[in-house]
């Protein structure tokens, strides 16, 4: 007798089944390619609610489990004051996954409520400072987000095109302000058209974006457009989206006039005449 599976066992079986090549490869590629787990880590796994960090969860709960390095995970999810209903879509959705998702409160909304410059700045601060905080007090020593290679390419782009400069966004990073903590991307090879594919085969509902400053981010707006651009140009060249991505793997720092590295700047003129 066939045994019949749980939704939390027939959504992750998709994930690694019919969406293995989209979703499951990629991951895996990163998480080795980046070197992003060890032996004895201790990861927590920070649940906004949208599509990228769930399916984040669900892949990182099963590679632990058929992982031959031992690593620990925490998932973690942050209330920066939402409404009721999204509250509720949350929980809702850590049952439906059957992951142990432990909410914790911040009042980061109605702090940011009270300024008046750079809000979006101040609260994405906040938030990475109080994901990081809860990671630690729980014994972790790496959060990991759900920023997938799209969010990588638009970023790259959006950089260049609206702040002047040439920068990506990192597969791992050392935290600043956090002594011995780590931030990891293991979504950075999956593309954002894939874990749209694999939400709607599912008939998933995510929070889309619960920001109550959102109509005022300009940056989204902007992001937006560049999303339109890639999209247009996805018209001609089908690959550009890999173009782009395999363009920050393969820099030429000796064809650049000047850079920056470790907030220091460098001229090429500094070896020119050795």
């Amino acid at each position: 007798m066939k045994r019949e599976l749980t939704n939390a066992q027939t959504i992750e079986r998709s994930t690694i089944k019919k969406y293995r090549k989209e979703l499951w490869n990629p991951f895996i590629a990163a998480v080795k390619r980046y070197e992003l787990i060890q032996e004895n880590d201790k990861v927590a796994v920070c649940v906004s609610g949208g599509k990228d960090s769930w399916l984040l969860a669900v892949l990182m709960k099963h590679l632990q489990t058929h992982s031959e390095v031992p690593f620990e995970l925490k998932f973690i999810s942050m209330d920066p004051g939402y409404n009721k209903e999204n509250r509720q879509l949350i929980e809702k959705n850590a049952k439906l996954f059957d992951i142990p998702l432990k909410i914790f409160e911040t009042d980061i909304f109605s702090t940011v409520d009270k300024t008046e410059k750079n809000p979006c700045y101040l609260c994405a601060r906040m938030r990475r400072g109080h994901l990081y905080s809860k990671a630690k007090e729980l014994g972790c020593n790496k959060i990991a987000l759900g920023h997938h290679m799209s969010d990588v390419i638009e970023t790259t782009v959006l950089a260049m095109l609206y702040g002047s400069q040439l920068q990506a966004m990192p597969p791992k990073l050392h935290s600043t302000n956090f002594e011995g903590m780590e931030l990891i991307r293991p979504l950075y090879c999956v593309n954002e058209e894939d874990i749209i594919k694999w939400r709607d085969y599912n008939n998933l509902n995510f929070l889309n974006c619960a920001c109550k400053f959102a109509k005022e981010k300009e940056e989204d707006s902007k992001r937006e457009e560049i999303k339109q651009l890639i999209k247009d140009l996805k018209e001609t060249n089908p690959n550009i989206e890999n173009s782009i991505f395999s363009s920050i793997h393969n820099l030429h720092f000796d064809t650049f006039p000047a850079y920056r590295t470790k907030g220091e700047d460098h001229t090429f003129l500094e070896n020119y005449y050795t």
